[in-house]
């Protein structure tokens, strides 16, 4: 792990760029599947209502019940984007905020449209990308880290994040990602920090921020009034239902066997490399001038997601979203096939 100073990323790139008509879409991590029933009725329910003011009350209720947390504890917000603005705006008087890259983008970004000025701490490849808490500054009072990260799909142990909390400090863990951590062994998402009370200063963002009661009232006044919608307020009552839940953790485990087979698929293709032990809903690799492979890739039918806008990655870098084993073949063959036009030895893929 090392310190970096402030290199230029595109910060503002994400993997919708990537997509065009036509293309298969490996830049984005998002479902594509149809919305389910018990998601969509109670959204078009609630465009009945929408002469009325936004109520958050009973979506706040239901995923503080979902995370075993107090109403008191959690503030709904329009996404985690603007989760992370809240927080760069409300913590304007950090003296040291750190970044933990590689990882999403916007937090930095945030922080920096903010006025902040921040450090970043990256993550190395000869370490699996995997987090060592005791290199984070000791005087740095903001800490951003994801776990599961993206892009790399890193899942750091809960102890290892958890000891990123001090007092004095905000410590804001992403786990945009969590849900897709979950194992039928041990019944749960097993580096999840969400109900966790007895770390000081923590926030964890989900589809919400919950965070300690205390700090509740700073993020409020930055969110705009009624900033989430009447309709994205049933949805989250929806998605923090038994029924959401459950169905959550059915994707958990087709993501998770989709996951492996194209782990498994790439590691197969010589010059590819796939770092350390991929956790979530998308794959980092690296070979060597990947930049000009996504842009034939592109010909030939497929988006990915660039890698050189990654603090701690750069141009030999790309993400490839989970998809299923069918789509995971025919990029892979289409994979191998642009190493060999371009010169570049194939042997024959192992058995």
């Amino acid at each position: 792990m090392r310190h970096a100073g402030r290199m230029t990323f595109d910060l503002d790139h994400h993997g919708d760029a990537e997509v065009g008509a036509g293309l298969i879409d490996l830049a984005v991590n998002v479902r594509r599947q149809p919305m389910p029933a018990w998601l969509a009725d109670p959204i078009r329910d609630s465009l009945g209502r929408l002469s009325a003011y936004p109520d958050a009350a009973e979506a706040t209720a239901a995923v503080a019940a979902r995370h075993r947390r107090d109403p008191s504890e959690v503030l709904l917000t329009a996404g985690a984007a603007q989760a992370f603005v809240l927080l760069a705006q409300a913590l304007r008087g950090a003296r040291r905020p750190v970044v933990v890259h590689p990882q999403f983008t916007e937090p930095e970004a945030a922080l920096r449209n903010a006025g902040h000025v921040v450090d970043r701490v990256l993550l190395r490849e000869e370490d699996g990308f995997r987090l060592d808490p005791a290199l984070v500054p000791d005087d740095a009072d903001l800490v951003f880290v994801g776990n599961p990260t993206n892009p790399t799909s890193v899942l750091h142990p809960a102890g290892d994040v958890a000891k990123l909390a001090r007092p004095g400090r905000v410590l804001v863990v992403d786990e945009a990602f969590a849900d897709t951590t979950y194992r039928e062994d041990c019944g749960s998402e097993p580096e999840s920090l969400a109900e966790r009370r007895d770390l000081p200063g923590l926030v964890v963002l989900r589809l919400s921020l919950i965070h300690p009661a205390e700090l509740l009232p700073r993020l409020a006044a930055a969110q705009p009034l009624w900033a989430v919608s009447t309709p994205a307020l049933a949805a989250a009552t929806a998605c923090a239902s038994p029924v959401a839940v459950a169905a959550e953790r059915e994707i958990a485990a087709a993501v998770a066997a989709e996951r492996i087979h194209l782990v498994e698929r790439l590691r197969q293709v010589p010059k590819v490399t796939v770092p350390g032990d991929p956790a979530s809903a998308f794959v980092p690799i690296r070979l060597e001038k990947a930049d000009e492979i996504r842009v034939e890739l592109r010909k030939r039918g497929f988006a990915v997601r660039r890698g050189d806008t990654f603090p701690g990655l750069g141009p030999d870098w790309l993400r490839i979203a989970v998809r299923d084993t069918a789509t995971t073949d025919r990029f892979v063959q289409t994979l191998r096939e642009v190493i060999r036009d371009r010169g570049d030895e194939v042997t024959e893929e192992r058995p």
